[in-house]
């Protein structure tokens, strides 16, 4: 079986945006190949380093958020990234192999650093955790990396590293592939590019349906669409994507996207719908978010297993780094 490296950002809950992007693969995926997921609490800290306490409680809000949908832990190996030391290790001989101007060329972190308002202020740690990242995934040796579509430049920079110590050192690493959702980017429900927590425009797998109804009817569609017998757009319309994300009723879609170009259907009708469609979705979700809510050691117990199987894993992958770079001394500790 291939294996594969996924893995979440803990710094809230997880939401829709997180589900089209990886957490859908992670469930069709997880019979067919041999996975790991990581929680990546180390890089949650590089632009949370002075709030700890929110990382923390976001890890188990991570954790809970991927049974919620349906990682199966007798299934996926599950585990926190500051519980496996041999990452950090990794990552530091990985950064000889990266240049500043490689790590500044990296679209994603250029955009990331511009969102955050970073200046003068940048952290290392933030600037360079696309290095930590491909450790994280070359740690367990994955060769898939299911990803939402920003962090496609991240796993390109992990082939990089992976080519460059492979022919430096000899051959120790695959060139893992990232694998894309169906739906590239999940938009926001503001229409902007992305969801984020800070600006508000997100739905949570945990949302009730009054909050989802409340976010669903504010969200945004065709702009050039003053009066309901207007002809409108539904191409890049945010209202047909999440209806092509969510809603299954693909004749109800469709029939809606007809009506709505030809101006016989308004922008409530389809809204309503749509939230219909996403509580529908949800609700299973939600159940089973306030199940592990309620059972937290059934969490622990999934991480304590997943750093367990993982840290063995990033021993021996360290153990065959270390002798490939001539540091495996013969006077250990």
């Amino acid at each position: 079986m291939k294996r594969i490296l996924t893995g979440d950002r803990p710094t809230g809950y997880l939401h829709l945006g997180h589900y089209v992007g990886t957490l859908e693969n992670r469930i069709k995926m997880q019979d067919e190949y041999e996975m790991f997921v990581l929680n990546a609490d180390v890089q949650a800290l590089t632009d949370n380093f002075d709030n700890p306490e929110k990382v923390r409680q976001n890890v188990i809000n991570a954790a809970i958020g991927n049974l919620a949908v349906g990682v199966d832990p007798e299934k996926v190996t599950y585990f926190i990234q500051s519980m496996i030391p041999q990452i950090a290790e990794l990552t530091v001989f990985f950064a000889n192999l990266v240049t500043v101007a490689r790590l500044e060329r990296n679209p994603t972190v250029k955009s990331e650093i511009a969102e955050k308002g970073f200046d003068k202020t940048l952290p290392l740690g933030f600037f360079m955790y696309p290095v930590s990242q491909a450790a994280d995934i070359l740690i367990v040796k994955g060769e898939i990396v299911p990803v939402g579509e920003d962090q496609v430049p991240h796993v390109e920079q992990t082939r990089e590293i992976a080519r460059k110590f492979n022919s430096v050192y000899g051959e120790v690493f695959p060139e893992p592939e990232a694998v894309v959702g169906k739906i590239a980017r999940l938009v926001g429900t503001d229409g902007n590019a992305k969801m984020s927590k800070s600006i508000g425009n997100t739905i949570y797998l945990r949302d009730d349906e009054e909050t989802i109804k409340k976010q669903v009817m504010s969200m945004y569609t065709d702009p050039n669409r003053v009066h309901p017998t207007d002809p409108g757009n539904v191409e890049g319309n945010p209202v047909f994507i999440y209806h092509d994300a969510f809603n299954p009723n693909t004749d109800e879609v469709n029939d809606l996207k007809e009506r709505y170009q030809k101006g016989t259907v308004g922008d409530v009708e389809v809204k309503e719908k749509l939230v219909q469609a996403i509580n529908t979705f949800l609700e299973p979700i939600r159940e089973r978010h306030r199940y592990y809510e309620e059972h937290a050691e059934e969490v622990y117990e999934m991480i304590e297993a997943g750093n367990k199987k993982a840290l063995d894993v990033a021993k021996d992958t360290m153990n065959r780094v270390r002798e490939a770079m001539k540091i495996d001394y013969p006077f250990g500790l």
